[in-house]
Parts: structure tokens; C-alpha cells; sequence
């Protein structure tokens, strides 16, 4: 292959030209998602505070935000942040009013899901958790 300074821009265009559109457009998706939940959009541009907020959509308690951290431990932490992030995903299809199989789906394909719950016609209800 050609190493010359051509190729490799090229090569780097092109894949910005596909990753930049993506971002805003599942930015955007989490920004409705956010503010369907009464959560100012914005938080989502935020690293980590995003994190945050989307436990709070979830309405898990503040620290719970910690056990996305545990991915730092090796093995385990990711076994758990994995159990998590299974759990957050089907409280959030139960808070906009959809099935397990949606939640399912959030966790394994989130942004195909979230793009469907950010662009949808679901609504959240924060009294639909247990």
C-alpha cells in the first residue's frame, strides 16, 4: 500500500466525513432523549455529567454513576459495568414505555435505539419504574 501523504489524507477525510455526521446525529439523539426526560440537552456534550444525567433519566440513585467506573478494575469491573449497563438499558425502555426486547436492544445496538427513542413518539413517564 501507499504510504504517500495523499493516501493517508484521504483515507482520513473520508472517514471524518462518515464519523462527524454520525456524532451529531446520535448527539442529537441523546439530546431528545434528555430533554423528553426534563433534562437540559445540552449535559449530553458534557463527558461524564452525561454519564450522570443518564442514570438520573434512569432514575438510579447519584452513586450509581461509580459503578460505570468499575470498568477500571480488570475482568470483574467489566462483568459489572456490562450487568449495568443491562440493567440501565431496560429501566430506560420501561421509563419510555417500551418492552424488555426494546431494552435489549438499547444495551446490544444503543444507537440504533436511542435513535428511535430520541426521534420517536415515546414519552417518558418517570412513575413507570417499580
Amino acid at each position: 500500500m501507499d504510504n504517500s501523504p495523499e493516501v493517508i489524507l484521504g483515507l482520513m477525510a473520508a472517514y471524518f466525513a462518515i464519523v462527524i455526521p454520525l456524532a451529531l446525529i446520535f448527539l442529537a439523539a441523546g439530546w431528545r432523549i434528555f430533554t423528553k426526560a426534563g433534562h437540559p440537552g445540552w449535559a449530553v456534550l458534557i463527558p461524564v455529567y452525561n454519564l450522570y444525567v443518564y442514570t438520573q433519566v434512569a432514575k438510579r440513585p447519584g452513586w450509581w454513576l461509580l459503578l460505570y467506573f468499575a470498568g477500571l478494575i480488570p475482568v470483574v469491573g467489566s462483568i459489572g459495568v456490562i450487568v449495568v449497563g443491562l440493567l440501565d438499558s431496560l429501566r430506560i425502555a420501561k421509563l419510555f414505555g417500551k418492552g424488555s426486547g426494546f431494552g435489549i436492544g438499547i444495551f446490544l445496538f444503543s444507537p440504533i435505539f436511542l435513535l428511535i427513542l430520541g426521534f420517536g413518539s415515546a414519552d417518558y413517564d418517570g412513575t413507570r419504574v417499580d
